[in-house]
């Protein structure tokens, strides 16, 4: 069944561009060109007619056509995005890689550092922070 609507729509689409490349609108189109074909087939007022009405109903048959395939293919499909399978499932999701080993950051100072006699290393000569002092006013 969704073969057959889907050739359907297929050939309904083929037929909607026909036409409305047949339509002589504003700039005049295809049904211009060549003399006029269809004009001399079904005459100019009945051509006009004609073609309007048939790219209103093959317009109108597409978006059935297509309404009814999204609602038949909406149903056979699974959850695609991992998003939609979380939520469907409310598991975590499986982790692809392994976790970095932790390794334990030692008290004391680095290795090879000086150390003063407390046992603490010495200060690297910066500055303690203190606040800033204002300028004086000139």
């Amino acid at each position: 069944m969704y073969y057959l609507i889907l050739t359907l729509l297929i050939l309904d689409a083929l037929l909607l561009a026909t036409v409305v490349l047949l339509q002589a609108g504003q700039g005049g189109g295809l049904a211009s060109l060549g003399g006029g074909t269809t004009d001399t087939v079904l005459g100019s007022r009945q051509s006009v007619t004609l073609l309007t009405r048939m790219s209103w109903w093959c317009g109108g048959a597409f978006l059935v056509l297509s309404l009814l395939l999204s609602l038949m293919s909406s149903g056979t499909r699974a959850a695609s995005s991992d998003l939609q399978q979380r939520l469907r499932t409310s598991a975590p999701p499986a982790s692809t890689t392994s976790p970095l080993p932790i390794t334990p950051v030692p008290n004391g100072p680095p290795a090879g550092a000086a150390t003063t006699p407390t046992g603490t290393a010495p200060a690297t000569g910066a500055p303690p922070a203190t606040a800033p002092q204002p300028k004086p006013a000139q």
